[in-house]
């Protein structure tokens, strides 16, 4: 197979039933990540060995004419902070060297039925809390179309993984933007699931309320089919579908865009409006409020973050990365009264926004309103880093704290992404779009 790199993981999937070797797949991804002169700053460890065995087995299945599943022997990496039987999981921090599991994350266990290869693990921000990927005490993985910038996190080496041609998918893990910012600094695709869709035992927490794993993928029907084998089921692949309408925030989401995005962005609504997609603008305070909330009463999500490390933190100083640890501090105040507040009030405007998208169409909005930043400058200016990194956020994690689904795509712009938020649940609704969406948007 010609440009096997490049690849969708589906038309691997497609190669290997038509009689692709999978055993001879996995060893030219293996060679390719050896080779790589990236390697270490991509892949925290490799499992060749298992990735060996499980595309023997593949193999076995394949001579037998029985596949487990259209992504049967496709080698794809896995985020760090997954647990992997007997192979390191450190979710890219010194506070969990060597910490080695006794068992396979059951997201892990249920792809590996669906005939999933493991090539190994990827590096990621520290405990997965950054947007930028950047993480000077382990690795950070050189952003795909530029290396002086980074290459968005917390899912970075995942995403850098598949860009680079070193995997045919990546999973990540997605708490604020953790998969969607990663794919669109990177070119690719990534869905942040529904929480609970898919199980996240065995996945290092960083905020149990809100950490969903997803894929990081080439296509549009690479990230259905891996969403599915995360969650050991098989449905019918949505048909492509334009939607009839989207809604356009002008709350919040459109502020301060770098003039890359902004134009971007600007043509990519002008291709959809020309395809027949009637695009709404609206204010939609619920964003705003969101936003608000977290800022001043630290929402679930700063409470949580505080509660899950905050200890090991305390007990572990100079251990991280200065920023990092600084961004863990920042959420020691808020209370358990401050939680319950903001859990009732994240109710309330996820039900408002849901009324809202039922009406007007799913939203639509830039994956992140800048370009990933340059290296040197996040090395030089702590203040920049701060602010860099919450405005890399800023409209990811709407979709994290009000509940919702959502999907990244690529433009042709390098670095800038097109972002959809739907209702919990909404998958397929966003999967039929993006289908339709992503042959419009690269164009």
């Amino acid at each position: 197979m010609e440009n096997w790199q490049e690849a969708s993981a589906a038309d691997l999937g497609r190669a290997v039933a038509a009689g692709l070797d999978p055993r001879e797949l996995v060893e030219r991804f293996l060679d390719a990540i050896a080779d790589h002169p990236d390697q270490a700053l991509i892949y925290a460890r490799v499992t060749p060995e298992r990735a060996r065995a499980e595309a023997a087995t593949a193999h076995e299945r394949q001579r037998s004419g029985v596949l487990a599943g259209p992504l049967d022997g496709v080698p794809i990496s896995w985020k760090d902070n997954v647990d992997t039987e007997g192979v390191a999981t450190e979710a890219g921090s010194r506070l969990l060297a060597g910490r080695v599991p006794n068992a396979d994350a059951p997201a892990l266990t249920r792809a590996t039925e669906a005939g999933l290869v493991c090539l190994g693990k990827t590096h990621l921000s520290e405990l997965a809390f950054s947007g930028l990927g950047f993480n000077p005490m382990m690795a950070t993985p050189p952003n795909a179309a530029d290396r002086r910038r980074v290459p968005g996190g917390s899912s970075s080496g995942a995403a850098v993984s598949v860009a680079k041609g070193l995997a045919a998918a990546g999973i990540g893990s997605d708490t604020g933007g953790s998969v969607r910012i990663p794919a669109a600094w990177n070119g690719l695709v990534g869905l942040k699931t529904t929480v609970g869709a898919i199980s996240c035992e065995g996945i290092v927490p960083l905020s149990v309320s809100f950490d969903t794993p997803g894929p990081l993928t080439r296509t549009v029907e690479d990230a259905a089919l891996l969403f599915d084998a995360m969650r050991g089921v098989t449905t019918a692949l949505p048909e492509a579908g334009l939607p009839a309408r989207l809604l356009l925030p002008e709350t919040h989401v459109m502020d301060d865009l770098d003039p890359a995005v902004a134009e971007a962005f600007g043509v990519a609504i002008s291709a959809l409006s020309a395809a027949g997609v009637t695009i709404t603008r609206a204010e939609v305070p619920e964003l705003a409020e969101s936003a608000a909330l977290l800022s001043e009463r630290g929402g679930v999500l700063g409470t949580e973050v505080w509660d899950q490390w905050g200890p090991t933190i305390e007990a572990n100083p100079e251990m991280m990365y200065h920023q990092i640890e600084a961004r863990f501090r920042g959420n020691a105040g808020f209370t358990a009264e401050d939680a319950a507040y903001s859990r009732g009030e994240q109710a309330r405007l996820a039900r408002a926004l849901c009324a809202r998208i039922e009406e007007h169409g799913m939203l639509v909005m830039p994956t992140s309103p800048t370009l990933p930043p340059l290296i040197a400058r996040l090395l030089a200016d702590d203040a920049y880093y701060t602010a860099v990194n919450l405005l890399a956020l800023r409209n990811t994690r709407q979709g994290n704290l009000l509940g919702l689904s959502s999907l990244t795509l690529p433009t042709a712009a390098p670095m800038v992404g097109v972002m959809l938020m739907a209702p919990p649940g909404g998958e397929p609704d966003l999967i039929r779009a993006g289908r339709a969406m992503e042959g419009i948007l690269a164009s």
